[in-house]
């Protein structure tokens, strides 16, 4: 069935510059009326950030939509997640690459998110509970790197978990900044003013 507020969605962020047929396929196959807590439902597809437990946010459409099409996905790429709150950016992220790890501080959320993936038939998510600030060494290198909330520096553990030709996205200092790498070099480019959630330190012991 057609979710007219879906449709509207996807319309509404290639006017606005998305381009990425990739990324707006796979958000028209992840609705995010889903990810949503039914007290949010009328506003499921609109341009806005919404509450989600654990005093969380799902980021809204076109920051999850601009910062996929800022990674330049092709397919084939390991791709590192740092806060999978909702699960709904990971959701999207999984139709495009081959395997998306995440880390999130709060059980509560990962739990949440499982359950999702599990009624959409999401097998290529692998979730860590854990701080986000450092990354999975274990499973390190990784093709992307994007984080989900803000930093106040640039995340040097992360970017040395980051392969040759990697990419890596964060919000530093309220700007969205892409950071590429050139085998030992890194670079980094200032996008645009962007505001997400402060990541925080350590993981949850109680949620």
């Amino acid at each position: 069935m057609i979710d007219p507020g879906l449709i509207d969605m996807v319309l509404r962020l290639r006017g606005r510059g998305i381009s990425d047929n990739a990324v707006l396929r796979a958000i028209e196959l992840v609705p995010r009326k889903y990810f949503i807590p039914p007290t949010q439902a009328e506003h499921s597809y609109s341009e806005r950030a919404l509450p989600i437990d654990c005093g969380q946010t799902i980021n809204a459409p076109m920051s999850v939509a601009l910062m996929s099409q800022l990674l330049a996905l092709k397919g084939d790429e390991k791709l590192l997640m740092i806060g999978l709150g909702s699960g709904y950016h990971a959701a999207i992220l999984s139709k495009i690459v081959t395997r998306v790890y995440a880390v999130e501080r709060y059980k509560k959320l990962i739990k949440s998110a499982e359950t999702q993936f599990d009624k959409q038939d999401i097998m290529n998510v692998v979730i860590r509970h854990g701080d986000g600030r450092y990354g999975w060494p274990g499973q390190a290198p990784f093709d992307r790197i994007i984080l989900t909330c803000a930093l106040r520096a640039a995340p040097e553990a992360l970017l040395g978990q980051l392969a040759p030709n990697g990419i890596l996205l964060a919000v530093i200092d309220e700007q969205l900044i892409r950071f590429d790498k050139a085998r030992s070099k890194v670079s980094e480019t200032v996008i645009m003013p962007l505001t997400l959630d402060m990541i925080e330190a350590g993981k949850s012991r109680t949620l």
